[in-house]
């Protein structure tokens, strides 16, 4: 039973835990063993999801809110005047099993301010999901926040009991984390990304030769950024995520559209709209850089530093690209088929597997599912294409804008500078 101390805790910790959205489980394989309680599957834990996407499958809370920082963007730091609140590591034990026999939650996302110095806080992290693992034999997800600054004992420990590790990055740049946290160090962020990097990946080369070897973050690590609070074009923003995927094999970014909360000088003011629509810019350029083949400076350059508001990426990318198009259906590579606005990852792989027993047409394509309103103004078949050839890019987009309702049309008006 949960009593009602806890649970006044629990509605302050939880709360503070909204502005971290790096929570979404990973493609985990831990087991269930000895009769124990839970598993992860190899395909993660099962998800529900809010309207703007965040995860809500997990209990996801701060061990707590007190905090040596004082970080301007962040609703936790040292000088604002919000309820405290801390968990003992029994009460996080407690609360995650309970949660979990009521089918309240499939895991744990642990993260915190740090109180005392990162090591103190990062060793009661680690207690929590070591009881957890041997003493009360939980074998669900686990993701811990990794607290920069913490030493490479502790990170290593961590790693041996929890499913993913993040260490959020915060802001995109080092000026605009010194400029918003001069008490953090932009390495002491990147150190433990590249210390796991290499825990992880020897981990793997030893489980290869002895089966019975231990696992070390079995879905990876990840990271968040703030994105609104500075002045950093998706051009930085994308640089960082590619430099993350490409140097040290984060498996996910997550983007944090900035709230307002502060009246400090240095960030939008209060009452400023949270960026959402250039949140969700950045996502679908995200999916890009992973399953579709994009450079990240295919998507921005010095000559478009930013993102188009008002259609995805990919759509931007293929108007700036007609030379590209018509694409023969029926001939092209899977990767030139992935670039059609309108077809999605699966979506070409179906269409490549089709195509080896029929000549495919218009009604195949719509069959199976795809955005064909969009996509056929780019796609060429065996009868005349259909787009006509003196459409300018600008024509185009007006007709695939008509022909489309979004929720987030209002907000389609030109990005005014805050700064």
């Amino acid at each position: 039973m949960v009593n009602d101390r806890v649970m006044e805790k629990l509605e302050i910790l939880s709360d503070a835990a909204k502005y971290d959205v790096s929570c979404a489980s990973g493609q985990s394989k831990r087991a269930n063993k000895d009769k124990g309680l839970g598993d992860s599957k190899g395909y993660g834990i099962c998800h529900s999801f809010t309207e703007d996407g965040r995860c809500v499958s997990l209990l996801k809370i701060l061990l707590t809110n007190h905090c040596i920082f004082d970080c301007a963007y962040c609703v936790s730091r040292k000088s604002n005047d919000v309820k405290r609140a801390a968990f003992t590591v029994e009460e996080v034990v407690d609360l995650t099993i309970n949660f979990y026999r009521r089918n309240y939650i499939e895991g744990l996302f642990l993260s915190s301010g740090i109180f005392d110095s990162p090591d103190y806080t990062m060793e009661r992290l680690v207690r929590i999901a070591k009881k957890l693992r041997l003493e009360q034999n939980f074998n669900g997800y686990i993701h811990l926040k990794a607290i920069p600054g913490a030493s490479d004992e502790l990170m290593k420990e961590a790693g041996m009991y929890a499913d993913r590790l993040s260490v959020n990055v915060e802001m995109p740049t080092e000026q605009s984390l010194k400029l918003l946290a001069p008490e953090k160090n932009h390495q002491d962020v990147i150190r433990p990304m590249e210390y796991l990097k290499t825990e992880i990946a020897g981990h793997k080369e030893e489980k290869k030769r002895n089966h019975k070897a231990p696992v070390f973050a079995p879905a990876g690590q990840s990271t968040q950024m703030v994105i609104g609070a500075t002045k950093e074009s998706d051009l930085d923003i994308l640089g960082m995520t590619n430099h993350f995927y490409s140097q040290l094999n984060l498996k996910r970014v997550y983007y944090s559209g900035y709230v307002p909360i502060s009246g400090d000088s240095r960030l939008p003011v209060i009452g400023t709209p949270v960026p959402i629509i250039r949140e969700n810019r950045l996502y679908q350029a995200d999916w890009l850089l992973r399953f579709y083949g994009f450079a990240f400076d295919e998507l921005v350059g010095v000559d478009q530093p930013n993102l188009d508001l008002d259609v995805d990426p990919k759509l931007s990318w293929a108007l700036r690209h007609l030379e590209q198009f018509p694409v023969d259906i029926n001939t092209a590579d899977i990767e030139l088929i992935k670039r059609i606005p309108g077809i999605g990852f699966l979506s070409a792989q179906k269409i490549v597997a089709a195509r080896r027993f029929r000549r495919l047409q218009p009604e195949h394509l719509r069959k199976m599912g795809i955005a064909y309103k969009r996509a056929h103004y780019f796609l060429a078949f065996s009868s005349p294409f259909l787009r006509q050839p003196d459409y300018t890019a600008s024509q185009l987009k007006q007709l695939i804008l008509s022909s489309q309702k979004s929720k987030y049309a209002p907000n389609f008006s030109p990005q005014l500078s805050l700064f």
